[in-house]
């Protein structure tokens, strides 16, 4: 009895289901290490609502359109680019979260799948279709930003971090020839000059074996040649799932 009770309980409650718009919005990363910067793509929102505010760049899915898809379309829209990473990062939905929905007479909820990018900071060209701006910002000065943007950066760069710490992502936006160097100070930019002295950095990083030194060195300001090196791909792929500690 006390399970037909519950039964008829539960088909006595009004249950109400929410109406859902899916929204991509990518967090774009890129490492200017020439003045050693972290930076991120934000746009400014040429539509309703917040217009005339920054924001990241995003989109709402379309039909038959996978979020993957739309978030790659994203990344063509605003930036043309050759080397990038990009990966899932979370699913924010909280009620109010974008300010439609009050304005909605059908109460559609407004979801966003977040993304997140790197990509090379001297290939990156930028495209400014369909909003009022484009500009990389430090993330340092970064201004209030529309919607709960501001969360979904902060959770960006902390998966970006713990992405460098263990993974070699960063070895997706090298340019084909680089220096120890320049790839120190990319880690260093994003995690800090604490995170490992460069002697331990190169001698970790060299053994394991995935890179090639070509031979060539290149001269820069007053300090001795460094060699450059290349990614040996095949021995690449047997590694780049695999962790990869620098600390």
């Amino acid at each position: 009895m006390p399970g037909r009770l519950q039964r008829k309980t539960i088909s006595q409650e009004a249950v109400d289901l929410a109406d859902f718009k899916v929204g991509v919005d990518n967090v774009i990363f890129s490492v200017d290490t020439e003045q050693n910067r972290l930076l991120v793509l934000l746009v400014m929102r040429h539509d309703c609502p917040f217009a005339g505010n920054w924001s990241l760049p995003g989109t709402l899915v379309r039909r038959g359109e996978s979020l993957e898809d739309a978030a790659y379309r994203v990344l063509s829209e605003k930036i043309r680019v050759n080397n990038l990473y990009l990966e899932q990062l979370y699913t924010f939905g909280g009620p109010q979260r974008d300010p439609r929905e009050a304005k909605d007479a059908y109460d559609i909820r407004y979801l966003s799948v977040s993304y997140f990018a790197l990509v090379r900071f001297v290939e990156a060209e930028l495209i400014a279709d369909g909003v009022s701006g484009i500009a990389w910002y430090p993330l340092s000065q970064v201004p209030s930003l529309a919607f709960d943007h501001s969360e979904i950066l902060k959770y960006g760069y902390q998966r970006l971090r713990n992405k460098l710490e263990y993974s070699p992502i960063a070895f997706d936006v090298l340019p084909e020839v680089f220096t120890l160097g320049d790839l120190y100070q990319l880690y260093v930019t994003v995690l800090g000059p604490d995170f490992s002295d460069y002697s331990n950095f190169r001698a970790r990083l060299l053994k394991l074996g995935f890179l090639q030194d070509t031979g060539v060195k290149t001269s820069r300001g007053a300090g001795r040649p460094a060699s450059l090196y290349r990614i040996d791909a095949a021995a690449f792929e047997q590694l780049k799932n695999k962790p990869m500690v620098f600390i």
